[in-house]
């Protein structure tokens, strides 16, 4: 095979480093509504969640403390945007646009509409309305 070629490489998962496991998992399961599934017997300072479209997160506990950049972040999408905001709103989680403005979205040049927000350890993630379709 040469680099023309498709190896159907496809999104397994992202690995976090974690200074709560629990918090994690609770940020991870309550606000971004991911599933625990198991985490294939490495213990108990890995959990494991995943995305309704089977993507994975690793949650590994940890003291390292890696330095975080919005411009570095995780990114999920729903045709609920606008619920999504509200629900963060409610449960208190502080979003803003690309810029850094608070509570308030950006539009891509494409018309996608995202937001950024932190997780308790402080990685970014980035929500938007794009329907990922093939280009």
């Amino acid at each position: 095979m040469d680099t023309k070629d498709n190896f159907g490489l496809k999104k397994d998962h992202d690995a976090l480093l974690v200074q709560d496991l629990k918090i994690s998992l609770e940020f991870y399961r309550d606000i971004m509504g991911f599933k625990e599934i198991y985490n294939a017997g490495l213990g108990e300072k890995f959990k494991w969640v995943k995305a309704d479209n089977d993507v994975q997160i690793h949650l590994i506990e940890s003291a390292e403390k890696p330095q975080k950049n919005k411009g570095v972040h995780l990114a999920f999408n729903t045709s609920n945007l606008d619920e999504f905001i509200v629900f963060l709103r409610n449960k208190n989680v502080p979003f803003e646009n690309s810029k850094g403005t608070p509570d308030t979205t950006n539009t891509r040049p494409d018309g996608v509409k995202q937001i950024y927000f932190q997780d308790p350890d402080g990685y970014w993630i980035e929500v938007n309305n794009s329907k990922l379709e093939d280009f």
